[in-house]
């Protein structure tokens, strides 16, 4: 659907994270940004009106928590961690952010 145009990767993104709103009471996520989401939901749609975008360009994801994501916190699950804001990222999320995925938060651990 994203590679023919019927939806946008930012409408995805408003959707899920719609859907994540409506059912925090799973506490499924323990980190979720829109708006990085967003800013990175742009670039993708730009990228699949271009013509030849990465595999997964546009594809909302979320991380495990024990993988660091820079700018993002990265907390394990633990609360000793709870401010540990990653100057970096693990290479599994380099890897899918170069493959063009939209990294929308941080799932929990249990």
């Amino acid at each position: 659907m994203l590679r023919r145009r019927e939806i946008g990767s930012e409408e995805l993104v408003h959707h899920f994270a719609d859907r994540i709103d409506k059912q925090q009471d799973l506490n499924a996520f323990i980190t979720v940004d829109t708006d990085y989401a967003l800013q990175q939901a742009r670039t993708a749609d730009q990228l699949l009106a271009g013509g030849n975008p990465p595999p997964l360009a546009g594809l909302p994801i979320a991380h495990k928590d024990i993988f660091c994501t820079q700018g993002m916190l990265t907390t394990c699950g633990s609360k000793m961690l709870a401010n540990f804001l990653s100057p970096y990222d693990a290479t599994v999320v380099q890897r899918l952010q170069s493959a063009g995925a939209v990294t929308l938060g941080k799932t929990n651990m249990d």
